[in-house]
Protein backbone atom coordinates (compact mmCIF):
# COMPACT_ATOMS: atom_id res chain seq x y z
CA UNK A 1 0.00 0.00 0.00
CA UNK A 2 3.12 2.69 1.19
CA UNK A 3 4.63 1.65 -2.63
CA UNK A 4 1.68 2.05 -4.48
CA UNK A 5 0.61 5.25 -2.54
CA UNK A 6 4.54 6.64 -3.37
CA UNK A 7 4.16 5.76 -6.99
CA UNK A 8 0.73 7.60 -7.27
CA UNK A 9 2.38 10.54 -5.76
CA UNK A 10 4.97 10.62 -7.82
CA UNK A 11 3.03 9.89 -11.05
CA UNK A 12 0.84 12.31 -10.51
CA UNK A 13 3.53 15.34 -9.61
CA UNK A 14 3.75 16.52 -13.46
CA UNK A 15 7.13 18.15 -12.60
CA UNK A 16 8.66 15.02 -11.71
CA UNK A 17 7.15 12.85 -14.12
CA UNK A 18 8.79 15.53 -17.04
CA UNK A 19 12.34 15.60 -15.47
CA UNK A 20 12.06 11.49 -15.47
CA UNK A 21 10.96 11.82 -19.05
CA UNK A 22 13.94 14.22 -19.89
CA UNK A 23 16.47 12.16 -17.82
CA UNK A 24 15.33 8.40 -19.63
CA UNK A 25 15.73 10.72 -22.84
CA UNK A 26 19.34 11.92 -21.50
CA UNK A 27 20.20 8.59 -20.86
CA UNK A 28 19.29 6.91 -23.98
CA UNK A 29 21.25 9.95 -25.57
CA UNK A 30 24.27 8.78 -23.16
CA UNK A 31 24.72 12.39 -22.52
CA UNK A 32 27.58 13.67 -19.89
CA UNK A 33 26.18 13.68 -15.88
CA UNK A 34 26.45 17.47 -15.97
CA UNK A 35 23.71 17.62 -19.17
CA UNK A 36 22.06 14.54 -17.31
CA UNK A 37 21.70 16.45 -14.31
CA UNK A 38 20.85 19.76 -15.72
CA UNK A 39 18.95 18.50 -18.28
CA UNK A 40 16.54 16.69 -15.73
CA UNK A 41 16.49 19.84 -13.12
CA UNK A 42 15.59 22.14 -15.98
CA UNK A 43 12.02 20.57 -16.43
CA UNK A 44 11.35 20.11 -13.07
CA UNK A 45 12.08 23.32 -11.99
CA UNK A 46 10.56 25.00 -15.00
CA UNK A 47 7.23 23.01 -14.18
CA UNK A 48 7.18 24.40 -10.23
CA UNK A 49 7.82 27.46 -12.18
CA UNK A 50 4.68 27.21 -13.78
CA UNK A 51 2.82 25.65 -11.35
CA UNK A 52 3.60 28.56 -8.90
CA UNK A 53 2.56 30.81 -11.35
CA UNK A 54 -0.90 28.92 -11.61
CA UNK A 55 -1.10 28.95 -8.00
CA UNK A 56 -0.62 32.46 -7.82
CA UNK A 57 -3.64 32.96 -10.43
CA UNK A 58 -5.81 30.83 -8.70
CA UNK A 59 -5.18 32.57 -5.65
CA UNK A 60 -6.61 35.50 -7.32
CA UNK A 61 -9.21 34.24 -9.39
CA UNK A 62 -10.89 33.29 -5.83
CA UNK A 63 -11.66 36.50 -4.47
CA UNK A 64 -12.81 37.84 -7.69
CA UNK A 65 -15.21 34.99 -8.21
CA UNK A 66 -16.30 35.75 -4.71
CA UNK A 67 -17.33 39.38 -5.66
CA UNK A 68 -18.92 38.45 -9.03
CA UNK A 69 -20.92 36.26 -6.66
CA UNK A 70 -21.99 38.56 -4.62
CA UNK A 71 -22.32 42.07 -6.44
CA UNK A 72 -24.74 40.68 -9.11
CA UNK A 73 -26.65 37.85 -6.67
CA UNK A 74 -25.46 34.86 -8.76
CA UNK A 75 -25.97 31.76 -6.69
CA UNK A 76 -25.11 27.72 -8.21
CA UNK A 77 -22.38 25.35 -8.62
CA UNK A 78 -19.51 26.44 -9.43
CA UNK A 79 -17.56 23.21 -11.36
CA UNK A 80 -14.16 22.15 -9.76
CA UNK A 81 -11.75 19.48 -10.45
CA UNK A 82 -10.25 19.61 -7.21
CA UNK A 83 -13.03 19.75 -4.99
CA UNK A 84 -15.15 16.89 -6.73
CA UNK A 85 -11.53 14.68 -6.85
CA UNK A 86 -11.16 15.39 -2.80
CA UNK A 87 -14.67 14.24 -2.56
CA UNK A 88 -14.38 11.54 -4.75
CA UNK A 89 -11.04 10.61 -3.28
CA UNK A 90 -12.93 9.43 0.33
CA UNK A 91 -14.45 6.50 -0.66
CA UNK A 92 -12.35 5.50 -4.36
CA UNK A 93 -8.66 6.65 -3.32
CA UNK A 94 -7.18 2.83 -3.63
CA UNK A 95 -8.67 2.06 -7.00
CA UNK A 96 -8.28 5.89 -8.58
CA UNK A 97 -4.43 5.68 -8.07
CA UNK A 98 -4.20 2.32 -9.61
CA UNK A 99 -6.13 3.22 -12.27
CA UNK A 100 -3.54 5.94 -12.82
CA UNK A 101 -0.79 3.69 -13.30
CA UNK A 102 -1.95 1.27 -14.83
CA UNK A 103 -3.22 4.59 -17.56
CA UNK A 104 0.30 5.60 -17.33
CA UNK A 105 1.38 1.75 -18.07
CA UNK A 106 -0.76 1.48 -21.00
CA UNK A 107 -0.37 4.98 -22.62
CA UNK A 108 3.19 4.21 -22.87
CA UNK A 109 2.47 0.83 -24.72
CA UNK A 110 -0.06 1.79 -27.14
CA UNK A 111 2.82 4.80 -28.01
CA UNK A 112 5.63 2.28 -28.53
CA UNK A 113 3.32 -0.34 -30.28
CA UNK A 114 0.76 1.74 -32.51
CA UNK A 115 0.85 5.21 -34.13
CA UNK A 116 -0.69 6.97 -31.59
CA UNK A 117 3.06 7.61 -30.25
CA UNK A 118 2.16 10.77 -27.94
CA UNK A 119 3.39 10.19 -23.85
CA UNK A 120 0.30 12.27 -21.57
CA UNK A 121 2.71 14.25 -19.27
CA UNK A 122 0.31 16.18 -17.59
CA UNK A 123 0.10 14.00 -14.31
CA UNK A 124 -2.13 15.96 -12.06
CA UNK A 125 -5.19 15.77 -14.76
CA UNK A 126 -4.49 11.58 -15.71
CA UNK A 127 -5.16 11.80 -11.92
CA UNK A 128 -8.34 13.89 -11.97
CA UNK A 129 -9.27 11.72 -14.95
CA UNK A 130 -8.57 8.41 -12.94
CA UNK A 131 -11.18 9.56 -10.52
CA UNK A 132 -13.67 9.77 -12.97
CA UNK A 133 -13.11 6.67 -13.96
CA UNK A 134 -13.64 5.16 -10.98
CA UNK A 135 -16.48 7.06 -9.79
CA UNK A 136 -18.63 6.15 -13.31
CA UNK A 137 -17.15 2.77 -13.75
CA UNK A 138 -17.66 1.73 -9.93
CA UNK A 139 -21.22 3.04 -9.94
CA UNK A 140 -21.85 0.62 -13.11
CA UNK A 141 -20.77 -2.84 -10.94
CA UNK A 142 -17.13 -2.93 -11.91
CA UNK A 143 -15.29 -3.75 -8.85
CA UNK A 144 -11.51 -4.95 -8.21
CA UNK A 145 -9.13 -6.12 -10.86
CA UNK A 146 -11.43 -5.46 -13.54
CA UNK A 147 -12.64 -1.68 -12.37
CA UNK A 148 -8.87 -1.09 -12.65
CA UNK A 149 -8.11 -2.82 -15.59
CA UNK A 150 -11.39 -1.29 -17.34
CA UNK A 151 -10.48 2.88 -15.89
CA UNK A 152 -6.59 2.00 -16.96
CA UNK A 153 -7.17 1.47 -20.91
CA UNK A 154 -9.47 3.90 -21.03
CA UNK A 155 -7.35 6.63 -19.33
CA UNK A 156 -4.39 4.96 -20.95
CA UNK A 157 -6.22 4.80 -24.44
CA UNK A 158 -7.31 8.49 -24.03
CA UNK A 159 -4.35 10.19 -23.09
CA UNK A 160 -2.66 8.79 -26.32
CA UNK A 161 -5.63 9.17 -28.65
CA UNK A 162 -6.34 13.34 -27.89
CA UNK A 163 -3.23 14.64 -28.51
CA UNK A 164 -3.38 12.97 -32.18
CA UNK A 165 -7.30 14.12 -32.61
CA UNK A 166 -5.85 17.96 -33.11
CA UNK A 167 -2.33 17.76 -33.46
CA UNK A 168 -2.97 19.20 -36.68
CA UNK A 169 -4.28 22.04 -34.87
CA UNK A 170 -1.12 21.60 -32.59
CA UNK A 171 1.15 21.82 -34.69
CA UNK A 172 -0.06 25.31 -36.78
CA UNK A 173 0.04 26.71 -33.05
CA UNK A 174 3.42 25.47 -32.28
CA UNK A 175 4.44 26.58 -36.24
CA UNK A 176 5.83 23.02 -35.87
CA UNK A 177 7.47 22.82 -32.21
CA UNK A 178 7.36 18.81 -31.67
CA UNK A 179 4.76 18.79 -28.62
CA UNK A 180 0.83 17.62 -28.44
CA UNK A 181 -1.79 18.53 -25.89
CA UNK A 182 -1.49 16.68 -23.10
CA UNK A 183 -4.49 18.46 -21.69
CA UNK A 184 -8.19 17.21 -20.74
CA UNK A 185 -10.01 19.77 -22.27
CA UNK A 186 -8.63 19.06 -25.88
CA UNK A 187 -12.01 18.71 -27.55
CA UNK A 188 -12.99 22.36 -26.34
CA UNK A 189 -9.26 23.50 -27.88
CA UNK A 190 -10.14 21.72 -31.23
CA UNK A 191 -13.67 22.74 -31.77
CA UNK A 192 -11.89 26.27 -31.39
CA UNK A 193 -9.62 25.92 -34.04
CA UNK A 194 -12.03 24.18 -36.22
CA UNK A 195 -14.33 27.14 -35.77
CA UNK A 196 -11.77 29.49 -36.26
CA UNK A 197 -11.16 28.01 -39.79
CA UNK A 198 -15.20 28.33 -40.66
CA UNK A 199 -15.25 32.33 -39.43
CA UNK A 200 -11.84 33.20 -39.53
CA UNK A 201 -11.19 33.63 -43.33
CA UNK A 202 -8.92 37.05 -44.01
CA UNK A 203 -9.01 38.03 -40.05
CA UNK A 204 -5.20 39.13 -39.11
CA UNK A 205 -3.60 37.61 -36.00
CA UNK A 206 -4.41 38.59 -32.49
CA UNK A 207 -0.49 39.17 -32.43
CA UNK A 208 -0.51 41.47 -35.25
CA UNK A 209 -3.06 43.97 -33.32
CA UNK A 210 -1.47 46.98 -34.78
CA UNK A 211 -1.35 49.71 -31.61
CA UNK A 212 -0.64 53.48 -31.60
CA UNK A 213 2.96 54.11 -30.77
CA UNK A 214 1.57 56.56 -27.76
CA UNK A 215 0.07 52.89 -26.65
CA UNK A 216 2.70 51.18 -27.42
CA UNK A 217 3.38 49.65 -23.88
CA UNK A 218 0.77 47.05 -24.34
CA UNK A 219 2.45 45.42 -26.15
CA UNK A 220 4.16 44.33 -23.53
CA UNK A 221 1.81 41.41 -22.51
CA UNK A 222 2.59 41.77 -18.33
CA UNK A 223 1.41 45.35 -18.59
CA UNK A 224 -1.56 44.89 -20.77
CA UNK A 225 -3.14 41.49 -18.58
CA UNK A 226 -1.98 44.05 -15.32
CA UNK A 227 -4.50 46.84 -16.70
CA UNK A 228 -7.52 44.45 -18.29
CA UNK A 229 -7.29 42.43 -15.06
CA UNK A 230 -7.48 45.94 -12.74
CA UNK A 231 -10.81 46.81 -14.89
CA UNK A 232 -12.20 43.22 -14.15
CA UNK A 233 -11.37 43.81 -10.39
CA UNK A 234 -12.32 47.05 -9.91
CA UNK A 235 -15.97 46.50 -11.64
CA UNK A 236 -16.49 43.82 -9.41
CA UNK A 237 -15.48 45.40 -5.94
CA UNK A 238 -17.25 48.16 -7.02
CA UNK A 239 -20.38 45.82 -7.56
CA UNK A 240 -20.00 43.60 -4.41
CA UNK A 241 -19.71 46.85 -2.38
CA UNK A 242 -16.88 47.85 0.08
CA UNK A 243 -18.26 46.03 3.23
CA UNK A 244 -18.27 42.75 1.24
CA UNK A 245 -14.90 43.00 -0.25
CA UNK A 246 -13.55 44.13 3.22
CA UNK A 247 -14.52 40.50 4.64
CA UNK A 248 -11.75 39.49 1.81
CA UNK A 249 -9.11 41.77 2.10
CA UNK A 250 -8.41 41.88 5.88
CA UNK A 251 -8.92 45.92 6.17
CA UNK A 252 -7.48 46.56 3.56
CA UNK A 253 -8.48 49.16 1.39
CA UNK A 254 -11.45 47.21 -0.65
CA UNK A 255 -10.52 49.21 -4.29
CA UNK A 256 -6.53 48.76 -3.53
CA UNK A 257 -7.22 45.50 -2.76
CA UNK A 258 -9.12 44.45 -6.06
CA UNK A 259 -5.96 46.54 -8.15
CA UNK A 260 -3.64 45.03 -6.14
CA UNK A 261 -5.09 41.20 -6.94
CA UNK A 262 -5.25 42.53 -10.35
CA UNK A 263 -1.28 43.02 -10.47
CA UNK A 264 -0.65 39.90 -8.45
CA UNK A 265 -2.43 37.92 -11.50
CA UNK A 266 -0.42 39.58 -14.25
CA UNK A 267 2.96 38.51 -12.26
CA UNK A 268 1.38 34.81 -12.21
CA UNK A 269 0.76 35.03 -15.69
CA UNK A 270 4.40 36.35 -16.57
CA UNK A 271 5.92 33.39 -14.16
CA UNK A 272 4.12 30.86 -16.50
CA UNK A 273 5.66 31.96 -19.23
CA UNK A 274 8.74 31.44 -17.69
CA UNK A 275 8.53 28.42 -16.27
CA UNK A 276 6.89 27.09 -19.86
CA UNK A 277 10.26 28.55 -21.40
CA UNK A 278 12.21 26.57 -19.15
CA UNK A 279 10.79 23.67 -19.90
CA UNK A 280 10.43 23.65 -23.18
CA UNK A 281 14.52 24.39 -23.58
CA UNK A 282 15.08 21.01 -21.74
CA UNK A 283 12.48 18.55 -22.09
CA UNK A 284 12.06 18.70 -26.05
CA UNK A 285 16.11 18.10 -26.30
CA UNK A 286 15.87 15.49 -23.94
CA UNK A 287 12.65 13.75 -25.05
CA UNK A 288 14.51 13.16 -28.51
CA UNK A 289 16.33 10.25 -26.75
CA UNK A 290 12.82 8.62 -25.83
CA UNK A 291 11.93 9.02 -29.89
CA UNK A 292 15.19 7.91 -31.11
CA UNK A 293 15.44 5.08 -28.88
CA UNK A 294 12.73 4.10 -26.67
CA UNK A 295 9.44 4.72 -28.04
CA UNK A 296 10.68 5.43 -31.81
CA UNK A 297 9.24 9.15 -33.20
CA UNK A 298 7.39 9.77 -29.26
CA UNK A 299 5.70 13.42 -29.38
CA UNK A 300 5.16 14.70 -25.60
CA UNK A 301 1.88 15.99 -24.42
CA UNK A 302 1.99 18.34 -22.33
CA UNK A 303 0.38 20.80 -20.17
CA UNK A 304 -2.20 23.59 -22.13
CA UNK A 305 -0.49 26.49 -20.07
CA UNK A 306 2.69 25.64 -22.71
CA UNK A 307 0.88 27.31 -25.16
CA UNK A 308 0.08 30.48 -23.89
CA UNK A 309 3.52 31.81 -25.10
CA UNK A 310 2.71 30.84 -28.68
CA UNK A 311 -0.16 34.30 -28.69
CA UNK A 312 0.56 36.13 -25.28
CA UNK A 313 -2.71 38.73 -26.58
CA UNK A 314 -5.17 35.56 -27.54
CA UNK A 315 -4.51 34.67 -23.98
CA UNK A 316 -6.47 37.40 -22.49
CA UNK A 317 -8.94 37.54 -25.60
CA UNK A 318 -9.64 33.79 -25.29
CA UNK A 319 -10.31 34.07 -21.41
CA UNK A 320 -12.57 36.86 -21.53
CA UNK A 321 -14.64 35.50 -24.37
CA UNK A 322 -15.11 32.38 -22.60
CA UNK A 323 -16.40 33.71 -19.36
CA UNK A 324 -18.30 36.10 -21.76
CA UNK A 325 -19.83 32.60 -23.08
CA UNK A 326 -19.89 30.65 -19.93
CA UNK A 327 -22.40 33.56 -18.01
CA UNK A 328 -24.54 33.00 -21.36
CA UNK A 329 -24.58 29.53 -20.61
CA UNK A 330 -25.39 30.01 -17.55
CA UNK A 331 -28.28 32.75 -18.25
CA UNK A 332 -29.73 29.95 -20.73
CA UNK A 333 -29.58 27.27 -18.06
CA UNK A 334 -31.55 29.67 -15.43
CA UNK A 335 -34.02 30.26 -18.64
CA UNK A 336 -34.52 26.25 -19.01
CA UNK A 337 -34.90 25.87 -15.27
CA UNK A 338 -31.55 24.42 -14.86
CA UNK A 339 -28.77 24.33 -12.19
CA UNK A 340 -27.43 27.74 -12.59
CA UNK A 341 -23.38 26.55 -13.53
CA UNK A 342 -21.92 29.48 -12.37
CA UNK A 343 -18.29 30.10 -14.08
CA UNK A 344 -15.49 29.00 -12.54
CA UNK A 345 -12.75 31.55 -13.45
CA UNK A 346 -10.59 29.12 -13.33
CA UNK A 347 -11.34 26.73 -16.07
CA UNK A 348 -12.12 29.63 -17.49
CA UNK A 349 -8.98 31.22 -17.82
CA UNK A 350 -6.77 28.46 -18.47
CA UNK A 351 -9.22 26.79 -20.82
CA UNK A 352 -10.50 29.63 -22.30
CA UNK A 353 -7.49 31.23 -23.05
CA UNK A 354 -6.11 28.02 -24.79
CA UNK A 355 -8.86 27.92 -26.78
CA UNK A 356 -8.53 31.67 -27.99
CA UNK A 357 -4.83 30.69 -29.32
CA UNK A 358 -5.98 27.21 -30.93
CA UNK A 359 -8.85 29.36 -32.29
CA UNK A 360 -6.39 32.11 -33.28
CA UNK A 361 -3.77 29.80 -35.34
CA UNK A 362 -6.98 29.05 -37.39
CA UNK A 363 -9.03 31.96 -37.52
CA UNK A 364 -7.05 35.53 -36.29
CA UNK A 365 -8.93 37.55 -33.75
CA UNK A 366 -12.26 36.46 -35.39
CA UNK A 367 -11.45 32.80 -34.55
CA UNK A 368 -10.29 33.75 -31.23
CA UNK A 369 -13.02 35.21 -30.18
CA UNK A 370 -15.70 33.12 -31.40
CA UNK A 371 -14.36 29.90 -30.88
CA UNK A 372 -13.24 30.75 -27.04
CA UNK A 373 -16.87 31.96 -27.19
CA UNK A 374 -18.04 28.62 -27.97
CA UNK A 375 -15.66 26.63 -25.61
CA UNK A 376 -17.42 29.07 -22.40
CA UNK A 377 -20.46 28.18 -24.10
CA UNK A 378 -19.71 24.06 -23.25
CA UNK A 379 -18.14 24.72 -19.66
CA UNK A 380 -21.58 26.12 -19.37
CA UNK A 381 -23.39 23.03 -20.77
CA UNK A 382 -21.26 19.93 -20.17
CA UNK A 383 -20.74 20.32 -16.39
CA UNK A 384 -24.80 21.00 -16.11
CA UNK A 385 -25.49 17.91 -18.20
CA UNK A 386 -22.94 15.69 -15.90
CA UNK A 387 -24.44 16.81 -12.77
CA UNK A 388 -26.88 14.60 -12.34
CA UNK A 389 -24.60 11.69 -13.35
CA UNK A 390 -21.99 12.29 -10.83
CA UNK A 391 -25.24 13.25 -8.33
CA UNK A 392 -26.56 9.55 -8.66
CA UNK A 393 -23.11 8.50 -7.32
CA UNK A 394 -23.51 10.93 -4.06
CA UNK A 395 -21.28 13.82 -5.06
CA UNK A 396 -24.17 16.58 -4.91
CA UNK A 397 -23.59 19.87 -6.06
CA UNK A 398 -19.98 18.69 -7.39
CA UNK A 399 -18.79 18.54 -11.31
CA UNK A 400 -15.96 18.90 -13.28
CA UNK A 401 -15.45 21.70 -15.21
CA UNK A 402 -13.14 20.88 -18.61
CA UNK A 403 -14.42 19.60 -21.78
CA UNK A 404 -13.22 16.06 -21.59
CA UNK A 405 -14.23 14.95 -18.03
CA UNK A 406 -17.77 16.54 -18.63
CA UNK A 407 -18.34 14.35 -22.27
CA UNK A 408 -16.34 11.34 -21.07
CA UNK A 409 -18.59 10.91 -17.83
CA UNK A 410 -22.07 11.92 -19.25
CA UNK A 411 -21.08 9.42 -21.64
CA UNK A 412 -19.44 6.34 -19.78
CA UNK A 413 -22.47 7.06 -17.35
CA UNK A 414 -25.30 7.55 -19.35
CA UNK A 415 -24.63 4.05 -21.75
CA UNK A 416 -23.87 2.39 -18.56
CA UNK A 417 -26.75 3.13 -16.50
CA UNK A 418 -28.81 2.25 -20.11
CA UNK A 419 -27.02 -1.37 -21.18
CA UNK A 420 -25.26 -2.10 -17.96
CA UNK A 421 -21.61 -3.49 -18.03
CA UNK A 422 -22.55 -4.71 -21.39
CA UNK A 423 -22.51 -1.21 -22.88
CA UNK A 424 -19.02 -0.15 -21.02
CA UNK A 425 -17.07 -3.36 -23.19
CA UNK A 426 -18.90 -2.73 -26.58
CA UNK A 427 -17.29 1.54 -25.88
CA UNK A 428 -13.91 -0.40 -25.48
CA UNK A 429 -14.20 -2.77 -28.11
CA UNK A 430 -14.84 0.59 -30.61
CA UNK A 431 -11.53 1.99 -28.40
CA UNK A 432 -9.49 -0.80 -29.33
CA UNK A 433 -10.80 -0.50 -32.89
CA UNK A 434 -9.43 3.19 -32.99
CA UNK A 435 -5.89 2.57 -31.73
CA UNK A 436 -5.32 -0.53 -34.03
CA UNK A 437 -7.04 0.37 -37.26
CA UNK A 438 -4.61 3.49 -37.93
CA UNK A 439 -1.95 0.74 -38.05
CA UNK A 440 -3.65 -1.37 -40.29
CA UNK A 441 -4.43 1.24 -42.61
CA UNK A 442 -1.87 3.50 -43.18
CA UNK A 443 1.26 2.03 -41.81
CA UNK A 444 3.91 4.55 -40.78
CA UNK A 445 6.75 5.22 -38.32
CA UNK A 446 5.57 8.85 -37.67
CA UNK A 447 3.04 9.39 -35.29
CA UNK A 448 -0.47 9.85 -35.95
CA UNK A 449 -1.51 13.04 -37.46
CA UNK A 450 1.77 14.45 -36.95
CA UNK A 451 2.97 13.67 -40.74
CA UNK A 452 3.65 17.19 -41.49
CA UNK A 453 6.63 16.24 -39.59
CA UNK A 454 8.09 13.93 -41.46
CA UNK A 455 11.37 14.36 -42.78
CA UNK A 456 13.83 12.61 -45.50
Amino acid sequence: MFFLEFLKDMFSEPAILMGLVAFVGLIAMRAPGHKILTGTLGPILGYLMLAAGADVISANLDPLSQMIETGFHITGVVPNNEAVTSVAQKVLGVETMTILIVGLVVNLLVARFTRYKYVFLTGHHSFFMACLLSAVLGAVGFEGTSLILIGGFFLGAWSAISPAIGQKYTLKVTDGDEIAMGHFGSIGYYLSAFIGELVGKGSKSTEDIEVPEKFGFLRNTTISTALTMIIFYLVSAIAAGPEFVSTLSDGKSPYLFAILCGLKFAVGVTIVYSGVRMILADLLPAFQGIADKVIPNAVPAVDCAVFFPYAQTAVIIGFISSFVGGLIGMFILGAAGGVLIIPGLVPHFFCGATAGVYGNSTGGRRGAIVGAFVNGLFLAFLPALLLPVLGELGFSNATFGDFDFGWIGILLGKVGGQFGQMGIYVIMAAVLLVLVLPSVVHPSKIAINNEGMETD
